[in-house]
Protein backbone atom coordinates (compact mmCIF):
# COMPACT_ATOMS: atom_id res chain seq x y z
CA UNK A 1 0.00 0.00 0.00
CA UNK A 2 2.90 2.39 0.71
CA UNK A 3 4.29 1.81 -2.79
CA UNK A 4 0.87 2.45 -4.32
CA UNK A 5 0.51 5.65 -2.27
CA UNK A 6 3.96 6.93 -3.31
CA UNK A 7 3.12 6.16 -6.94
CA UNK A 8 -0.11 8.17 -6.68
CA UNK A 9 1.68 11.13 -5.09
CA UNK A 10 4.28 11.02 -7.86
CA UNK A 11 1.58 11.00 -10.57
CA UNK A 12 -0.21 13.94 -9.01
CA UNK A 13 3.04 15.90 -8.59
CA UNK A 14 4.07 15.39 -12.22
CA UNK A 15 0.62 16.49 -13.47
CA UNK A 16 0.52 19.62 -11.29
CA UNK A 17 0.62 23.10 -12.77
CA UNK A 18 -0.28 26.52 -11.41
CA UNK A 19 -3.95 26.31 -12.42
CA UNK A 20 -4.52 22.56 -12.67
CA UNK A 21 -3.53 19.16 -11.37
CA UNK A 22 -4.24 15.47 -11.85
CA UNK A 23 -7.69 14.06 -12.58
CA UNK A 24 -9.04 11.33 -10.33
CA UNK A 25 -9.73 8.94 -13.20
CA UNK A 26 -6.18 9.26 -14.58
CA UNK A 27 -4.58 8.60 -11.18
CA UNK A 28 -6.83 5.59 -10.52
CA UNK A 29 -6.14 4.09 -13.96
CA UNK A 30 -2.36 4.32 -13.53
CA UNK A 31 -2.59 2.96 -9.99
CA UNK A 32 -4.70 -0.02 -11.09
CA UNK A 33 -1.99 -1.03 -13.57
CA UNK A 34 0.64 -0.95 -10.82
CA UNK A 35 -1.60 -2.90 -8.44
CA UNK A 36 -2.25 -5.48 -11.17
CA UNK A 37 1.51 -6.11 -11.36
CA UNK A 38 1.64 -6.63 -7.59
CA UNK A 39 -1.30 -9.07 -7.47
CA UNK A 40 -1.88 -10.40 -10.97
CA UNK A 41 -3.94 -13.36 -9.66
CA UNK A 42 -6.60 -10.99 -8.21
CA UNK A 43 -9.61 -9.81 -10.23
CA UNK A 44 -9.72 -6.40 -11.85
CA UNK A 45 -12.58 -5.31 -9.57
CA UNK A 46 -10.33 -5.79 -6.53
CA UNK A 47 -7.54 -3.78 -8.19
CA UNK A 48 -9.98 -0.89 -8.70
CA UNK A 49 -11.26 -1.17 -5.12
CA UNK A 50 -7.73 -1.07 -3.66
CA UNK A 51 -6.77 1.94 -5.82
CA UNK A 52 -9.89 3.82 -4.71
CA UNK A 53 -9.20 2.97 -1.05
CA UNK A 54 -5.61 4.25 -1.21
CA UNK A 55 -6.64 7.48 -2.98
CA UNK A 56 -9.42 8.19 -0.48
CA UNK A 57 -7.01 7.68 2.41
CA UNK A 58 -4.47 10.06 0.86
CA UNK A 59 -7.23 12.67 0.53
CA UNK A 60 -8.56 11.71 4.00
CA UNK A 61 -12.21 11.76 3.00
CA UNK A 62 -13.24 10.66 6.50
CA UNK A 63 -12.37 14.05 7.99
CA UNK A 64 -14.28 17.27 7.36
CA UNK A 65 -11.24 19.45 6.62
CA UNK A 66 -9.46 16.56 4.83
CA UNK A 67 -6.35 17.02 6.99
CA UNK A 68 -4.10 14.82 9.15
CA UNK A 69 -2.96 15.54 12.70
CA UNK A 70 0.03 13.92 14.40
CA UNK A 71 1.51 14.43 17.88
CA UNK A 72 5.25 14.67 18.42
CA UNK A 73 7.53 15.47 21.31
CA UNK A 74 9.78 18.50 21.59
CA UNK A 75 12.51 19.36 24.09
CA UNK A 76 13.00 23.10 24.42
CA UNK A 77 16.15 24.99 25.39
CA UNK A 78 15.34 24.59 29.10
CA UNK A 79 15.27 20.81 28.80
CA UNK A 80 11.48 20.56 29.20
CA UNK A 81 9.62 18.01 27.15
CA UNK A 82 6.39 19.19 25.52
CA UNK A 83 3.90 17.65 23.12
CA UNK A 84 3.22 19.48 19.86
CA UNK A 85 0.71 18.96 17.07
CA UNK A 86 1.67 18.75 13.41
CA UNK A 87 -1.19 19.40 10.93
CA UNK A 88 -0.64 18.49 7.30
CA UNK A 89 -2.30 17.26 4.13
CA UNK A 90 -1.09 14.87 1.44
CA UNK A 91 -3.43 15.19 -1.54
CA UNK A 92 -5.84 18.09 -1.84
CA UNK A 93 -8.96 18.37 -3.97
CA UNK A 94 -9.45 21.61 -5.87
CA UNK A 95 -12.00 22.74 -8.45
CA UNK A 96 -11.31 24.57 -11.71
CA UNK A 97 -13.36 27.32 -13.37
CA UNK A 98 -15.83 24.75 -14.76
CA UNK A 99 -16.37 23.12 -11.36
CA UNK A 100 -14.43 19.92 -12.16
CA UNK A 101 -12.32 18.47 -9.34
CA UNK A 102 -8.61 17.81 -9.66
CA UNK A 103 -5.84 16.73 -7.26
CA UNK A 104 -2.77 18.57 -6.01
CA UNK A 105 0.07 17.30 -3.86
CA UNK A 106 0.88 19.29 -0.75
CA UNK A 107 4.34 20.55 0.17
CA UNK A 108 4.59 17.78 2.80
CA UNK A 109 3.83 15.17 0.17
CA UNK A 110 6.55 16.56 -2.09
CA UNK A 111 8.98 16.40 0.83
CA UNK A 112 8.10 12.74 1.23
CA UNK A 113 8.93 12.09 -2.43
CA UNK A 114 12.35 13.74 -2.28
CA UNK A 115 13.04 12.17 1.12
CA UNK A 116 13.82 15.29 3.11
CA UNK A 117 12.17 17.72 5.50
CA UNK A 118 12.76 21.47 5.79
CA UNK A 119 15.30 21.47 2.97
CA UNK A 120 16.32 24.59 1.08
CA UNK A 121 14.71 23.96 -2.28
CA UNK A 122 17.05 26.18 -4.26
CA UNK A 123 20.23 24.69 -2.78
CA UNK A 124 18.90 21.15 -3.19
CA UNK A 125 18.03 21.71 -6.85
CA UNK A 126 21.40 23.26 -7.62
CA UNK A 127 23.09 20.27 -6.02
CA UNK A 128 20.87 17.90 -7.94
CA UNK A 129 21.69 19.52 -11.27
CA UNK A 130 25.43 19.47 -10.52
CA UNK A 131 25.11 15.81 -9.73
CA UNK A 132 23.05 15.28 -12.88
CA UNK A 133 25.71 16.89 -15.07
CA UNK A 134 28.38 14.75 -13.40
CA UNK A 135 26.45 11.54 -14.01
CA UNK A 136 25.81 12.47 -17.65
CA UNK A 137 29.50 13.17 -18.22
CA UNK A 138 30.33 9.76 -16.71
CA UNK A 139 27.71 8.05 -18.91
CA UNK A 140 25.56 6.79 -16.02
CA UNK A 141 22.24 7.62 -17.67
CA UNK A 142 20.15 5.30 -15.47
CA UNK A 143 21.29 7.11 -12.30
CA UNK A 144 20.98 10.45 -14.10
CA UNK A 145 17.29 9.71 -14.81
CA UNK A 146 16.62 9.29 -11.07
CA UNK A 147 18.45 12.53 -10.28
CA UNK A 148 16.52 14.33 -13.04
CA UNK A 149 13.22 13.12 -11.61
CA UNK A 150 14.27 14.41 -8.21
CA UNK A 151 15.25 17.78 -9.69
CA UNK A 152 11.86 17.99 -11.38
CA UNK A 153 10.14 17.36 -8.04
CA UNK A 154 12.22 20.20 -6.56
CA UNK A 155 11.00 22.45 -9.37
CA UNK A 156 7.41 21.47 -8.63
CA UNK A 157 7.98 22.12 -4.93
CA UNK A 158 9.46 25.56 -5.62
CA UNK A 159 6.47 26.46 -7.80
CA UNK A 160 4.11 25.21 -5.08
CA UNK A 161 5.72 27.56 -2.54
CA UNK A 162 5.20 30.54 -4.86
CA UNK A 163 1.62 29.47 -5.67
CA UNK A 164 0.80 29.16 -1.97
CA UNK A 165 1.95 32.72 -1.31
CA UNK A 166 -0.08 34.05 -4.24
CA UNK A 167 -3.20 32.14 -3.17
CA UNK A 168 -2.84 33.48 0.37
CA UNK A 169 -2.56 36.99 -1.09
CA UNK A 170 -5.78 36.47 -3.04
CA UNK A 171 -7.62 35.45 0.15
CA UNK A 172 -6.15 38.13 2.44
CA UNK A 173 -3.43 40.47 1.34
CA UNK A 174 -2.68 41.43 4.96
CA UNK A 175 -1.77 37.85 5.89
CA UNK A 176 1.30 37.85 3.59
CA UNK A 177 4.44 39.89 4.26
CA UNK A 178 4.77 41.87 1.06
CA UNK A 179 7.18 44.31 2.68
CA UNK A 180 10.16 42.00 3.23
CA UNK A 181 9.78 38.22 2.96
CA UNK A 182 7.72 37.87 -0.24
CA UNK A 183 9.75 40.42 -2.30
CA UNK A 184 12.95 38.67 -1.21
CA UNK A 185 11.42 35.32 -2.16
CA UNK A 186 10.43 36.65 -5.59
CA UNK A 187 13.89 38.09 -6.25
CA UNK A 188 15.56 34.84 -5.23
CA UNK A 189 13.11 32.84 -7.31
CA UNK A 190 13.71 34.97 -10.41
CA UNK A 191 17.47 34.63 -10.10
CA UNK A 192 17.12 30.91 -9.44
CA UNK A 193 14.84 30.35 -12.45
CA UNK A 194 17.10 32.27 -14.84
CA UNK A 195 20.16 30.34 -13.69
CA UNK A 196 18.36 26.99 -13.81
CA UNK A 197 17.02 27.67 -17.32
CA UNK A 198 20.53 28.29 -18.64
CA UNK A 199 21.86 25.20 -16.88
CA UNK A 200 19.02 22.97 -18.06
CA UNK A 201 19.30 24.22 -21.64
CA UNK A 202 22.96 23.21 -21.65
CA UNK A 203 22.15 19.81 -20.09
CA UNK A 204 19.35 19.21 -22.61
CA UNK A 205 21.67 20.00 -25.54
CA UNK A 206 24.35 17.68 -24.16
CA UNK A 207 21.92 14.79 -23.60
CA UNK A 208 20.37 15.31 -27.06
CA UNK A 209 23.81 15.05 -28.67
CA UNK A 210 24.56 11.89 -26.66
CA UNK A 211 21.19 10.43 -27.65
CA UNK A 212 21.78 11.05 -31.34
CA UNK A 213 25.32 9.65 -31.20
CA UNK A 214 24.49 6.58 -29.08
CA UNK A 215 24.75 3.19 -30.82
CA UNK A 216 23.34 1.07 -28.02
CA UNK A 217 19.53 0.95 -28.08
CA UNK A 218 19.32 0.89 -24.27
CA UNK A 219 21.49 4.00 -23.92
CA UNK A 220 19.55 5.73 -26.69
CA UNK A 221 16.23 5.00 -24.92
CA UNK A 222 17.57 6.18 -21.54
CA UNK A 223 18.92 9.35 -23.12
CA UNK A 224 15.55 10.02 -24.77
CA UNK A 225 13.74 9.58 -21.43
CA UNK A 226 16.25 11.89 -19.78
CA UNK A 227 15.66 14.52 -22.49
CA UNK A 228 11.91 14.39 -21.82
CA UNK A 229 12.43 14.93 -18.08
CA UNK A 230 14.83 17.86 -18.55
CA UNK A 231 12.56 19.48 -21.15
CA UNK A 232 9.66 19.16 -18.69
CA UNK A 233 11.81 20.96 -16.10
CA UNK A 234 12.51 23.72 -18.64
CA UNK A 235 8.79 24.07 -19.36
CA UNK A 236 7.97 24.29 -15.66
CA UNK A 237 10.69 26.89 -15.05
CA UNK A 238 9.33 28.95 -17.97
CA UNK A 239 5.81 28.87 -16.50
CA UNK A 240 7.21 29.75 -13.05
CA UNK A 241 9.16 32.65 -14.56
CA UNK A 242 5.99 34.00 -16.21
CA UNK A 243 4.11 33.75 -12.93
CA UNK A 244 6.91 35.49 -11.00
CA UNK A 245 6.91 38.42 -13.41
CA UNK A 246 3.19 38.98 -12.77
CA UNK A 247 3.28 38.39 -9.00
CA UNK A 248 3.73 42.04 -8.00
CA UNK A 249 0.97 43.14 -10.37
CA UNK A 250 -1.31 40.53 -8.79
CA UNK A 251 -0.46 41.92 -5.35
CA UNK A 252 -1.45 45.44 -6.43
CA UNK A 253 -4.71 44.20 -7.94
CA UNK A 254 -5.62 42.23 -4.83
CA UNK A 255 -4.70 45.17 -2.62
CA UNK A 256 -7.04 47.46 -4.55
CA UNK A 257 -9.83 44.89 -4.59
CA UNK A 258 -9.63 44.04 -0.89
CA UNK A 259 -9.09 47.64 0.23
CA UNK A 260 -12.51 48.69 -1.06
CA UNK A 261 -14.31 45.47 -0.15
CA UNK A 262 -16.91 45.73 2.62
CA UNK A 263 -15.94 44.16 5.91
CA UNK A 264 -18.25 41.61 7.46
CA UNK A 265 -19.93 43.05 10.54
CA UNK A 266 -20.19 39.78 12.41
CA UNK A 267 -18.49 36.42 12.21
CA UNK A 268 -20.36 33.33 11.15
CA UNK A 269 -21.60 30.95 13.83
CA UNK A 270 -20.79 27.25 13.70
CA UNK A 271 -23.88 25.59 15.19
CA UNK A 272 -22.13 22.25 15.58
CA UNK A 273 -19.12 23.63 17.43
CA UNK A 274 -20.61 26.62 19.21
CA UNK A 275 -24.02 25.23 20.23
CA UNK A 276 -24.53 21.50 19.76
CA UNK A 277 -21.31 20.20 21.32
CA UNK A 278 -21.49 22.44 24.46
CA UNK A 279 -25.20 21.66 24.97
CA UNK A 280 -24.67 17.89 24.69
CA UNK A 281 -22.17 18.11 27.53
CA UNK A 282 -24.75 19.75 29.85
CA UNK A 283 -27.69 18.34 31.75
CA UNK A 284 -31.23 18.77 30.47
CA UNK A 285 -32.00 21.51 32.97
CA UNK A 286 -28.83 23.44 32.12
CA UNK A 287 -29.31 23.01 28.36
CA UNK A 288 -32.94 24.21 28.34
CA UNK A 289 -32.08 27.91 28.76
CA UNK A 290 -29.54 28.31 25.89
CA UNK A 291 -31.71 26.21 23.59
CA UNK A 292 -34.77 28.35 24.35
CA UNK A 293 -32.81 31.54 23.67
CA UNK A 294 -31.50 30.12 20.39
CA UNK A 295 -34.96 29.06 19.20
CA UNK A 296 -36.47 32.46 20.09
CA UNK A 297 -33.77 34.35 18.16
CA UNK A 298 -33.70 31.91 15.25
CA UNK A 299 -37.47 31.73 14.77
CA UNK A 300 -38.11 35.41 15.42
CA UNK A 301 -41.12 37.00 17.14
CA UNK A 302 -44.54 35.61 16.24
CA UNK A 303 -47.22 37.97 17.57
CA UNK A 304 -50.95 37.44 17.05
CA UNK A 305 -52.78 39.96 14.88
CA UNK A 306 -55.14 42.08 17.03
CA UNK A 307 -58.14 43.52 15.12
CA UNK A 308 -59.01 47.22 15.44
CA UNK A 309 -62.76 47.56 16.15
CA UNK A 310 -63.06 50.98 14.52
CA UNK A 311 -62.21 49.41 11.14
CA UNK A 312 -63.42 45.84 11.74
CA UNK A 313 -67.12 46.67 12.46
CA UNK A 314 -67.70 48.91 9.38
CA UNK A 315 -66.00 46.30 7.19
CA UNK A 316 -68.32 43.56 8.51
CA UNK A 317 -71.48 45.68 8.16
CA UNK A 318 -70.72 46.98 4.66
CA UNK A 319 -72.96 45.47 1.93
CA UNK A 320 -71.23 43.24 -0.61
CA UNK A 321 -70.08 44.91 -3.79
CA UNK A 322 -71.53 43.44 -6.94
CA UNK A 323 -68.63 42.50 -9.16
CA UNK A 324 -68.74 41.46 -12.75
CA UNK A 325 -67.36 38.18 -13.90
CA UNK A 326 -64.11 39.69 -15.13
CA UNK A 327 -63.88 42.43 -12.43
CA UNK A 328 -64.70 45.15 -14.98
CA UNK A 329 -67.60 46.40 -17.06
CA UNK A 330 -68.62 44.02 -19.76
CA UNK A 331 -69.12 45.31 -23.26
CA UNK A 332 -72.21 44.42 -25.24
CA UNK A 333 -71.31 42.13 -28.13
CA UNK A 334 -71.73 43.60 -31.61
CA UNK A 335 -72.37 40.61 -33.88
CA UNK A 336 -71.49 40.81 -37.54
CA UNK A 337 -74.44 40.62 -39.95
CA UNK A 338 -74.83 37.26 -41.61
CA UNK A 339 -73.43 37.15 -45.12
CA UNK A 340 -75.62 35.29 -47.60
CA UNK A 341 -73.50 33.02 -49.74
CA UNK A 342 -74.81 32.64 -53.29
CA UNK A 343 -75.71 29.16 -54.58
CA UNK A 344 -77.85 27.23 -56.96
CA UNK A 345 -81.29 25.86 -56.16
CA UNK A 346 -82.43 22.31 -56.65
CA UNK A 347 -84.54 23.38 -59.66
CA UNK A 348 -81.47 24.91 -61.31
CA UNK A 349 -79.47 21.70 -60.72
CA UNK A 350 -82.25 19.62 -62.28
CA UNK A 351 -82.50 21.97 -65.28
CA UNK A 352 -78.71 21.86 -65.84
CA UNK A 353 -78.62 18.05 -65.71
CA UNK A 354 -81.56 17.95 -68.16
CA UNK A 355 -79.63 20.14 -70.64
CA UNK A 356 -76.54 17.99 -70.31
CA UNK A 357 -78.40 14.71 -70.70
CA UNK A 358 -76.89 13.86 -74.11
CA UNK A 359 -76.75 10.06 -74.46
CA UNK A 360 -76.55 9.85 -78.27
CA UNK A 361 -75.49 13.31 -79.44
CA UNK A 362 -72.87 16.00 -78.90
CA UNK A 363 -73.74 19.69 -78.54
CA UNK A 364 -71.69 22.81 -78.49
CA UNK A 365 -71.26 24.59 -75.16
CA UNK A 366 -72.24 27.91 -76.78
CA UNK A 367 -75.65 26.47 -77.83
CA UNK A 368 -76.18 25.00 -74.34
CA UNK A 369 -75.42 28.39 -72.73
CA UNK A 370 -77.81 30.17 -75.09
CA UNK A 371 -80.59 27.72 -74.24
CA UNK A 372 -79.85 27.94 -70.49
CA UNK A 373 -79.94 31.79 -70.59
CA UNK A 374 -83.40 31.73 -72.17
CA UNK A 375 -84.68 29.53 -69.33
CA UNK A 376 -82.94 31.16 -66.32
CA UNK A 377 -80.37 34.04 -66.19
CA UNK A 378 -78.29 32.21 -63.49
CA UNK A 379 -78.38 28.79 -65.18
CA UNK A 380 -75.54 29.43 -67.75
CA UNK A 381 -73.01 29.74 -64.92
CA UNK A 382 -73.88 26.28 -63.56
CA UNK A 383 -73.84 24.75 -67.06
CA UNK A 384 -70.41 26.29 -67.75
CA UNK A 385 -69.00 24.88 -64.50
CA UNK A 386 -70.29 21.38 -65.27
CA UNK A 387 -68.88 21.57 -68.81
CA UNK A 388 -65.47 22.67 -67.56
CA UNK A 389 -65.47 19.77 -65.11
CA UNK A 390 -66.34 17.44 -68.01
CA UNK A 391 -63.23 18.64 -69.88
CA UNK A 392 -61.31 16.35 -67.45
CA UNK A 393 -63.82 13.55 -66.86
CA UNK A 394 -63.75 11.80 -63.48
CA UNK A 395 -64.19 8.20 -64.67
CA UNK A 396 -62.78 6.59 -61.52
CA UNK A 397 -65.19 8.28 -59.07
CA UNK A 398 -68.09 7.56 -61.44
CA UNK A 399 -67.25 3.84 -61.39
CA UNK A 400 -66.96 3.83 -57.58
CA UNK A 401 -70.41 5.43 -57.29
CA UNK A 402 -71.91 2.89 -59.74
CA UNK A 403 -72.86 5.55 -62.31
CA UNK A 404 -73.66 4.34 -65.82
CA UNK A 405 -72.73 7.55 -67.70
CA UNK A 406 -70.10 10.26 -67.48
CA UNK A 407 -70.06 13.73 -69.10
CA UNK A 408 -67.18 14.42 -71.52
CA UNK A 409 -66.13 17.71 -73.15
CA UNK A 410 -63.54 18.13 -75.94
CA UNK A 411 -62.33 21.25 -77.82
CA UNK A 412 -64.50 22.19 -80.82
CA UNK A 413 -61.84 24.25 -82.56
CA UNK A 414 -63.84 27.50 -82.54
CA UNK A 415 -64.44 30.39 -80.14
CA UNK A 416 -67.68 31.87 -78.83
CA UNK A 417 -69.13 34.79 -76.87
CA UNK A 418 -72.47 33.89 -75.34
CA UNK A 419 -74.42 34.63 -72.12
CA UNK A 420 -71.54 36.58 -70.59
CA UNK A 421 -68.96 33.86 -71.30
CA UNK A 422 -66.23 33.87 -73.94
CA UNK A 423 -63.48 31.50 -74.97
CA UNK A 424 -62.85 28.23 -76.81
CA UNK A 425 -66.01 26.39 -77.60
CA UNK A 426 -66.43 22.78 -76.40
CA UNK A 427 -68.27 19.74 -77.68
CA UNK A 428 -70.19 18.19 -74.79
CA UNK A 429 -71.61 14.64 -74.78
CA UNK A 430 -72.42 11.82 -72.34
CA UNK A 431 -70.53 8.50 -72.56
CA UNK A 432 -71.91 5.19 -71.31
CA UNK A 433 -69.72 3.21 -68.87
CA UNK A 434 -69.45 -0.56 -69.51
CA UNK A 435 -67.93 -3.00 -67.01
CA UNK A 436 -66.11 -6.09 -68.30
CA UNK A 437 -66.60 -9.40 -66.50
CA UNK A 438 -63.18 -10.85 -65.53
CA UNK A 439 -62.69 -14.62 -65.26
CA UNK A 440 -60.15 -16.38 -63.11
CA UNK A 441 -57.91 -17.27 -66.08
CA UNK A 442 -57.94 -13.88 -67.80
CA UNK A 443 -56.03 -10.78 -66.76
CA UNK A 444 -58.05 -7.89 -65.36
CA UNK A 445 -58.99 -5.10 -67.79
CA UNK A 446 -59.98 -1.57 -66.94
CA UNK A 447 -63.53 -0.37 -67.58
CA UNK A 448 -63.78 1.77 -70.66
CA UNK A 449 -66.30 4.42 -71.64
Amino acid sequence: MAEVALGMIDQVAIAMDFESGARHAHVLTRAERFIARQASDRPAAEHARVATWVLENLINVRDIDRGFTRKYGWINAGGEYSLKTFDFKILEERSDSRGDLYLRASNEALNVLVGALDTDVESAQIAAEVRLRNLIERGRLADARAVADQARLRTIQYGEIIRTQLDATERNVAAVDWMNSVPELLNEALAHVEARQREEQAIAQSITADRDAAQDEMNKRRAAELVDVVEDCIRRHTALHRRLLGAREKFRQEQDRQLFATTARRSSVDLHRDLLQPVLAQTVAAAATPLSVFVEHAAGPAGDDQPYLATLVPALLAPPVARSRFAEEEEEPDPMPAVHEGGFSDEQWRAAHALLDLPDAARRLSHLLEEAASADPELPELVALLALRAFSPQIGPALRHDEDRVLIAVPAGTTFHEAGFAGDDLLVTAATLTRNTVSADEPAQESRP
